[in-house]
């Protein structure tokens, strides 16, 4: 467990990081490269993944289907970064797993969903993984509309590659 705390917490204080680094305009500045939307949009898509498991331990479900969008959370810095410190309290104090039900749907044309049995550290895996990618995709962005930000080396990069690479180095 102490393993994904220290995953989550990592990832959460580097995005709040980034978000103190962009200019206001940055951070709504549509990218040609991340097909115009915004550092802040993915930001937004990422944060409320979290969000739908902390309603989902609340509930016993987690839909990451019905998010809310929160357009003001990817336009406001403010707004991004109080959420960042409200996710982080969540996990901080949710160490304990318990069952969960995933709802998931793949039907265009209906909102009918699969239920699946799952647990908390299962979809906290699931956050920290998704939210990996999404900084992956960040991090072409800033290099597009922000390249002043200092972005640590391991940002949006998945821990096995990093293994993977310090293992390349020392088999030299």
């Amino acid at each position: 467990m102490t393993q994904l705390l220290k995953a989550g917490t990592t990832i959460l204080s580097q995005l709040a990081d980034i978000v103190h680094q962009l200019t206001d305009e940055d951070f709504r500045k549509p990218s040609k490269a991340l097909s115009n939307s915004t550092i802040g949009q993915h930001l937004r898509h990422t944060l409320e993944f979290f969000i739908c498991l902390e309603q989902g331990c609340e509930l016993g479900v987690v839909n990451y289907d019905k998010r809310i969008h929160n357009k003001a959370m990817e336009n406001d810095k403010l707004i991004a970064l109080h959420t960042i410190s409200q996710i982080q309290e969540f996990v901080n104090s949710n160490q304990e797993d318990k069952p969960l039900k995933l709802e998931v749907g793949y039907e265009p044309a209906s909102e009918v969903c699969v239920t699946i049995e799952t647990n908390y550290l299962r979809e906290l895996t699931y956050n920290i993984e998704h939210s990996v990618h999404h900084m992956a995709i960040m991090k072409i962005g800033i290099r597009e509309v922000a390249d002043y930000v200092k972005l640590p080396s391991d940002f949006g990069v998945a821990i096995s590659t990093i293994r993977y690479k310090e293992a390349e180095v020392t088999s030299r």
